[in-house]
């Protein structure tokens, strides 16, 4: 999600065509129609009843080629029909009556963060409100219902940070046995996880995305909607780790029904795909992009004007006028007019296939465009772990390497081990087999801010 707004700036009709088909008997020829009329009165003048035998076989040909006709247009009308209905594909789902127009756009925002055990901040460090609390306080303002995308879902076990976890799983048993909707997303069956599982047979709703049927990825979003009025979005996924061993960032937005009104639609997006291996041959039009980098939502964030809009990926789910995560991303760095900073879990530019690697160039290219190019001050907050790929740091080094001896291009890199950073902490912790690592994917710039 993109979000945009003034006070960063001072501190760090489409259808179906339709179908006309037009038919009309054939007319018979001038030289059948003669030889027609003359055994006609040859045969009157013998029997009456075989002219009225003549006459009604006419009749029925004709009746013939219309009832053909009928059929035909009858037809295409059903096609059409299967079609449209195969578009929609989301019966039953809708958007309470919510619209541009009516939507509330006079929001609250908080930052949520998840630290780790043994990470300690200077007291002159800012602070922000825990995800466990934050979490916990959407739950707890739940009346209605709780959509829920994520890519894990374990929130039981045995070590000694994971019983908040645990406590939020109790939460969402709790709220399913009072008869509040609970949809979750996820691309795990639920009878591979116990959460899951056991949420289904508490009355949730759980909606099984088959990602490998599309692109051999993996659901990667993470997001909350709650009573179709409260948000949540961040790097954060329904794990125990997420709410102790990992440096987790996300936002809550509050009271913002015309963010929802967007974001819903990606999980009516997902929702439509449930249990199913392949994509429509086109969207419901319900599936649109609300917002875009074009058309902009203009709102409220704690009293300050401020614009936003919501992007996905694959490009496979994106119907028309929804951005897609990159171009949201080149979006913002090329906005900035001073700096960009970033925080990623890794600065790995390859794709790696099944039998082979390959350069993707898109994101570091944009970024040695903004040093370059434009003189854009950035900064890198990269994570390092024991599974860090070496070849992280021949790309650091080859992004250094363009700004030697050039004045005007400033780039600072700087690794964030979450493992060294909390080596005061208990010894059996720091070795334990669970690693820390830091997990938040964010960008910010003097004109925006950008979380994943």
């Amino acid at each position: 999600m993109e979000v945009r707004h003034d006070w960063l700036s001072s501190s760090p009709h489409e259808g179906f065509e339709q179908m006309r088909l037009k038919s009309r008997p054939r007319e018979p020829s001038p030289s059948l129609t003669r030889v027609g009329a003359n055994f006609y009165s040859t045969v009157k003048q013998q029997d009456y009843s075989a002219s009225v035998w003549l006459r009604r076989k006419d009749k029925l040909e004709h009746s013939q080629q219309r009832c053909i006709v009928i059929f035909a247009l009858v037809c295409c009308f059903a096609i059409l029909v299967a079609l449209i209905f195969s578009a929609v594909d989301i019966v039953g789902e809708d958007e309470d009556g919510l619209s541009e127009k009516n939507c509330q756009n006079n929001c609250r925002v908080a930052l949520v963060e998840n630290i780790p055990e043994g990470i300690n901040y200077s007291d002159s460090a800012p602070s922000h409100l825990s995800l466990f609390q934050g979490w916990m306080n959407l739950l707890n303002m739940a009346e209605k219902s709780v959509d829920i995308v994520s890519s894990q879902w374990d929130l039981n076990h045995s070590h000694p940070s994971a019983c908040q976890g645990q406590r939020l799983f109790e939460k969402l048993l709790e709220l399913a046995s009072r008869n509040i909707e609970i949809k979750l997303v996820s691309d795990i069956l639920p009878v591979e996880s116990k959460v899951l599982n056991d949420l289904k047979t508490k009355g949730a709703e759980v909606l099984y995305m088959n990602m490998s049927a599309y692109n051999e990825g993996r659901l990667q979003s993470s997001f909350w909607i709650v009573d179709k009025q409260h948000v949540y979005i961040g790097s954060a996924s329904l794990d125990w780790r997420s709410l102790g061993q990992m440096k987790e960032l996300g936002v809550i937005v509050y009271n913002c029904s015309c963010l929802v009104l967007d974001l819903q639609r990606i999980f009516a997006l997902y929702s439509s795909l449930r249990y199913k291996n392949k994509i429509p041959p086109s969207w419901s039009k319900r599936l649109y992009g609300v917002y875009d980098t074009q058309n902009k939502l203009t709102l409220q964030l704690n009293e300050t004007k401020s614009e936003a809009f919501v992007s996905n990926s694959p490009k496979l789910f994106c119907p028309k006028d929804r951005v897609l995560d990159i171009e949201a991303i080149y979006s913002v760095i090329d906005d900035a007019k001073q700096f960009v900073y970033i925080a990623v879990m890794d600065y790995l530019p390859i794709v790696i296939d099944t039998n082979a690697k390959r350069y993707w160039p898109y994101l570091d290219g944009k970024i040695r465009e903004a040093l370059v190019l434009r003189s854009i001050k950035v900064r890198l907050l990269i994570s390092f772990s024991r599974d860090t790929d070496p070849l992280t740091f021949n790309f650091v080094s080859s992004l250094k390497a363009i700004c030697t001896e050039v004045p005007s291009c400033s780039l600072k890199v700087k690794f964030f081990d979450l493992e060294e950073e909390s080596a005061c902490f208990l010894k059996e912790q720091k070795n334990t087999s669970l690693p820390k690592l830091n997990r938040n994917k964010y960008m910010v710039t003097d004109g925006a801010a950008y979380i994943g």
